[in-house]
């Protein structure tokens, strides 16, 4: 990884469970499942985080690690004039402040944070799915489109800690625009 950008940012929180809790119809409410705000997270590479439900699964090695900035869901609660939002809800496993993510797609990167230095693969958006608009706010699916974080596969191992940390990028990023929605494909529209 040739890295040349470096940005502070702040590890929020630290989502990790081991079961999904959002599948089925919404009506019937979401499973119930243990899920750990942790302090740490242990990170493997090529296989994503302990004892989080995708750890290891052969179908997700490629986006075993969510990450998430804070400010989108911020935004989304402005527009749709509800919340503070849980960033727990969202079931992202690194919630962030002040990270531009949309720029990593298809980029090695890394964060620092505690000593400890993560390398990660943006592999591709993290899409939303129809439970946001039951477990945030009506409309909360449609407004996280283009910014619901983005998945990646871990390539090396190590620790992540809440709290202020690194993210150490090949491609210059623009803080301001981590809540701002990106356009994920063009239209086919005049």
């Amino acid at each position: 990884m040739s890295a040349k950008y470096r940005y502070g940012v702040e590890i929020l929180h630290l989502l990790v469970s081991p079961g999904h809790a959002y599948f089925g119809r919404a009506r019937d409410g979401a499973a119930d499942v243990p899920t750990f705000d942790a302090g740490s997270a242990e990170v493997v590479a090529g296989k994503g985080i302990v004892g989080d439900r995708f750890f290891g699964k052969a179908a997700h090695m490629d986006a075993a690690v969510t990450l998430f900035a804070v400010e989108a869901l911020e935004a989304m609660a402005g527009e749709l004039g509800a919340g503070p939002f849980d960033p727990l809800a969202t079931r992202r496993n690194v919630i962030l402040r002040g990270a531009h993510l949309a720029p990593l797609l298809n980029q090695d990167f890394a964060l620092e944070s505690g000593g400890s230095r993560v390398e990660f693969h943006g592999g591709r958006p993290a899409h939303p799915c129809a439970w946001m608009n039951e477990v945030l706010a009506p409309g909360a699916h449609a407004s996280m489109r283009g910014r619901g974080g983005i998945r990646c596969r871990a390539l090396s191992s190590g620790t992540l800690h809440r709290g202020p940390a690194v993210l150490v990028s090949p491609v210059p990023l623009d803080p301001e625009q981590a809540g701002v929605p990106t356009l994920l494909r063009p239209s086919r529209l005049p």
